[in-house]
């Protein structure tokens, strides 16, 4: 089936001829089948067809099955999809055939780099620092555009979920510190590939109708203040919810400044209570942490019965460093004539964490962190009809699946395990660029 008509030869005898090593390595999931979807190769049914598919190994087949058929555009769409779900040692694997000489000046035009690799070994090839500033636009998670709400799946899910109305839709602040200070924090390394995250976030807040505020590079006092500010903002009062993404090294319950200081979540969290920030009250406030929080690193369990490991090429890192009660007095004489409703001291959060307690967080120092990547990814594509409690469910099974690729180095074959906890009281929908007219 692979060798029938719509795609060039040469494109065909590269499929046929690695289709082996595709089928054992390749990860056809979701996100993958939508990128070739995305560029009209695959319809609808035939996705269908390949996502129902039992194993990964048979859900590759299939796909290859098909692309042969799908025109002359399906290779380079192909391989496309490889690029943009990291596994870009398979796109190397194809395009750099001794018999696909030529083939490289199919890419010249394109945005993407070249790709650059010694030999047929399908793994990724160091970069240099020269090429430093292509490679992270290069190698940058998803940047498809973050997929509408319709009006149908509004009128039906608004009246039972937070109110988000209000354009734009909130504030975010991102915090991202990258570079710590070698004086005051010499056991604190740079976290290479954190710049990366902190443009995602900027890139797919901003497209879901965020104002989004980036401060890099903070001391713990720094982080205090930014955050002291951003909740005094007189703008929460007139959108519907609130993000906050701290991107750093971490232990258990506090991140790290610049200067080797710590900055308790509690308190975070604590400056958008209900007491604290009452502009916020009843409004959805998202927190995003990523950073570890602890010295363990997942080595994973070996799972006898489970399909084919899944690979996530390059670079690994972790982001560790190296080393009230009420008084009871309620005044009911006083307040009976002008009661309120009281609200618990915190409520309506729901935070994202990159690691479990305890573990070590991992990140690719050209791409970014697998957390902040997933949780882009599932944002573009899920935000559109899926509530953020889902969402988070489904960036937890994308990390699960993910496994590091850097051998020679204690974080090859890594695994890591996100979680998030939850103060919501009703259903968080983001309904992306859909604004009622009233």
């Amino acid at each position: 089936m692979l060798g029938e008509c719509g795609m060039q030869e040469r494109d065909r005898r590269g499929l046929r001829k690695y289709a082996v090593t595709l089928c054992k390595e390749m990860v056809v999931d979701e996100l993958f089948i939508q990128s070739l979807q995305t560029d009209d190769i695959l319809t609808d049914s035939m996705a269908e067809s390949i996502l129902a598919e039992p194993t990964s190994h048979k859900r590759s087949w299939r796909l290859l099955s098909l692309l042969p058929k799908r025109g002359p555009r399906a290779f380079s769409s192909f391989c496309s999809a490889l690029r943009d779900t990291e596994q870009q040692h398979l796109c190397a694997l194809l395009t750099e055939s001794p018999e696909r000489d030529g083939e490289r000046q199919r890419y010249v035009d394109s945005p993407l780099p070249l790709p650059t690799q010694e030999g047929m070994v399908p793994a990724k090839r160091a970069r240099t620092q020269e090429s430093m500033e292509m490679c992270l636009d290069a190698d940058s998670p998803i940047t498809s555009s973050v997929l509408p709400c319709t009006p149908d799946f509004y009128l039906k899910h608004c009246q039972q979920s937070y109110s988000m109305v209000s354009s734009p839709r909130g504030l975010a602040l991102v915090i991202s510190n990258v570079s710590f200070d070698p004086c005051a924090a010499p056991d604190l390394d740079s976290r290479k590939g954190g710049e990366v995250d902190e443009e995602v976030l900027r890139k797919v807040f901003t497209e879901l109708d965020y104002i989004v505020t980036v401060r890099r590079d903070l001391t713990a006092q720094g982080m205090r203040e930014c955050i002291e500010q951003f909740g005094r903002r007189q703008q929460h009062q007139t959108v519907s919810s609130c993000v906050v993404c701290l991107l750093s090294h971490g232990v258990e319950g506090a991140i790290y400044g610049t200067d080797g200081q710590l900055l308790e979540l509690d308190w975070v969290f604590e400056a958008f209570d209900n007491a604290h920030c009452p502009l916020l009250q009843n409004k959805p406030k998202m927190f995003f942490i990523q950073a570890c929080r602890g010295e363990e690193m997942d080595c994973g369990v070996e799972q006898s019965d489970g399909p084919e490991r899944t690979q996530s090429p390059g670079c690994e890192q972790r982001d560790a460093g190296r080393e009230g009660e009420g008084d009871g007095d309620t005044r009911q004489t006083e307040e009976r004539g002008r009661l309120r409703v009281k609200l618990p001291q915190r409520s309506d959060m729901i935070c994202g964490f990159a690691s479990l307690k305890g573990t070590a967080a991992m990140r690719n120092t050209k791409r970014g962190s697998w957390f902040i990547q997933e949780v882009n990814s599932a944002l573009r594509f899920r935000a559109r009809d899926t509530h953020l409690s889902d969402i988070l469910v489904q960036v937890n099974g994308r990390i699960k699946d993910r496994e590091g690729y850097a051998p020679g180095t204690p974080h090859h074959r890594c695994k890591e395990m996100s979680e998030f906890t939850s103060s919501l009281c009703k259903d968080l929908y983001l309904f992306p660029k859909y604004h009622p007219q009233y």
